[in-house]
């Protein structure tokens, strides 16, 4: 009998120390674990202060040394409640819930970001020409036909004949084609109110309907319908009438 007991005992003692053993190395792996999820959340932290800093939003908005104010009734749901959570456990959570926090502002933050860049593409800016120069501005001048006096609806830049014209916002193409005065002409819809045109080409690259993307080359320099040599009289339409184009094409310095 005491033969017996002896074996039990040992037989205890040996199933308490792989206990032991095992708890060890679940904290040991916990802790790892612990630390990992400390490091995510610096980094996380450190990412979206630079992005507030960058994109210049209210840091008070987006704080990312605090948690989101948050609330609510209390839950009812027994299981939501937990008893005896050791430390290391509890640390775990902590910082699961951090990261959640973390992770959703930073997801509206890149949605706030991505709108800035849809804008920013759809709304025209720069020059419509890669060479070129400035030939007649916008507002009244002397017609070069008719030596009068007219109002000039757009901006004139002159450069060599076949060189690239190119759209300065995305868009949809609403117009390809001739038109009186403009010679080969296209036109093209930004949304939001804008639409450019670039006219007198020599040579038209895109069709109606098709979807041009900003910097995107629509057509070569040339001299049709009205116009006295080589160059894009270009036009800024906002909810259709005629803007000066100088503070579009300045937006880009």
């Amino acid at each position: 009998m005491a033969r017996e007991w002896q074996i039990n005992l040992e037989q205890q003692q040996n199933e308490l120390s792989r206990l032991q053993q095992a708890a060890q190395d679940s904290a040991n792996m916990q802790a790892r674990r612990l630390g990992q999820l400390q490091a995510q959340v610096i980094r996380l932290e450190a990412l979206g202060q630079r992005l507030v800093k960058m994109a210049h939003l209210d840091s008070g908005e987006f704080d990312f040394e605090n948690r989101p104010a948050q609330g609510g009734p209390a839950s009812t749901d027994s299981h939501s409640a937990t008893i005896g959570t050791p430390d290391l456990l509890a640390a775990l959570d902590r910082l699961s819930r951090k990261l959640d926090d973390r992770s959703s502002q930073l997801q509206v933050l890149e949605g706030v970001l991505m709108n800035r860049s849809l804008q920013a593409e759809v709304r025209p800016e720069g020059r419509p020409i890669v060479q070129g120069w400035l030939s007649s501005r916008y507002g009244m001048r002397t017609d070069p036909f008719s030596g009068k006096r007219a109002f000039h609806a757009g901006i004139d830049f002159a450069g060599k004949e076949g060189s690239a014209v190119v759209a300065t916002a995305a868009g949809v193409v609403t117009w390809a084609g001739n038109r009186s005065g403009y010679g080969k002409l296209v036109e093209i819809n930004h949304g939001g109110g804008y639409a450019t045109r670039y006219a007198h080409s020599r040579t038209i690259l895109v069709k109606v309907g098709e979807t041009v993307k900003k910097g995107q080359i629509v057509g070569e320099m040339g001299s049709t319908g009205r116009s006295t040599g080589p160059h894009v009289h270009f036009e800024v339409l906002l909810n259709g009438r005629t803007v000066n184009p100088s503070k579009y094409i300045q937006a880009a310095r």
